[in-house]
């Protein structure tokens, strides 16, 4: 039987992993808006969509922030 190594969990720069995150998403939902103009109707709806869930997770990411950054504040350690 193999045995995995167990790796720590290092929550150390989750905010700034997240907040990269968010906005690479924003840059995302930019350039597919800019990309509206040169789409036919199926596409734009597809890139509304798209930009929809794209924005739920930019909330969850928010939220999730939020908790990571509360969670150090109060002295999370490994």
């Amino acid at each position: 039987m193999t045995h995995q190594k167990h790796h720590p969990d290092d929550r150390s720069d989750n905010v700034e992993k997240l907040q990269d995150m968010v906005q690479n998403t924003i840059e995302n939902i930019e350039e597919s808006e800019e990309q509206l103009s040169f789409a036919n109707q199926a596409e734009q709806e597809q890139i509304r969509e798209k930009n929809q869930r794209r924005n739920e997770s930019i909330e969850a990411m928010r939220n999730e922030i939020h908790d990571e950054a509360e969670d150090r504040e109060n002295g999370y350690h490994q």
